[in-house]
């Protein structure tokens, strides 16, 4: 059941990136819930989470950078670009048993430098 999470996962991915809501609905169960701990920000069920997506502001792309399941779910990383901010997005997914996106818990970490103290630990990449 993990590689069907993760191609659930890589489905939700790509109708969001090709705005193909009625593919999007279908990863979907009819109550799903959305979270965001950062801005505790919750959104239940199919068509506000449809709505959510739909009306997000700006022309946002998304890739998938990775995919990682087994039998409850799948997380993902991602690169979410809007305007000219680039973002790493990482989900969490919980599935029904239907094998349909029944939670998503959404993180945005942001970067920081590292502390001066580790420098004598660590390289920098990039």
């Amino acid at each position: 059941m993990s590689t069907d999470h993760a191609d659930v996962v890589r489905a939700y991915w790509a109708a969001a990136e090709a705005r193909d809501w009625d593919a999007f609905a279908a990863t979907l169960s009819p109550d799903v819930v959305y979270r965001v701990p950062q801005t505790r920000e919750v959104v239940r069920g199919r068509e506000a989470y449809l709505r959510f997506n739909t009306e997000f502001p700006g022309d946002w792309h998304v890739r998938v950078d990775r995919v990682l399941a087994d039998a409850q779910g799948a997380m993902s990383r991602t690169t979410f670009t809007v305007g000219g901010e680039v973002m790493t997005g990482l989900c969490l997914f919980t599935m029904d048993e239907q094998g349909l996106v029944a939670e998503v818990e959404d993180w945005w970490p942001e970067p920081y430098e590292r502390p001066a103290d580790r420098a004598h630990l660590t390289e920098l990449e990039g």
